[in-house]
């Protein structure tokens, strides 16, 4: 068994379905949902660090890539001024 299966087995126990949508609940496919731990570049990486293309981006937040060394600068710099102003 891979840590993706474990994980979905244990996430199951706290989220129906086992994931945060009913589109990678993957009754309708069958299988098992990979659960990624990190993203370096055009890749992301499986619990068992197997690495894949990210052809998807995230549907286009992730365009410059993940884990780039200025945007997260950028957001680092920003976070030290707040993250939430309701006033």
């Amino acid at each position: 068994m891979n840590k993706s299966q474990d994980l979905f087995e244990r996430a199951q126990e706290f989220i129906p379905g086992g994931v945060n949508s009913p589109v990678r609940a993957f009754k309708g496919v069958g299988g098992t949902p990979i659960f990624f731990e990190r993203g370096e570049g055009s890749c992301v990486f499986d619990a068992d660090d197997n690495r894949y293309i990210d052809y998807v981006g995230s549907w286009g937040p992730m365009i410059m890539g993940h884990a780039r060394g200025d945007v997260i600068e950028a957001v680092k710099k920003q976070l030290d001024q707040g993250l939430s102003f309701g006033a």
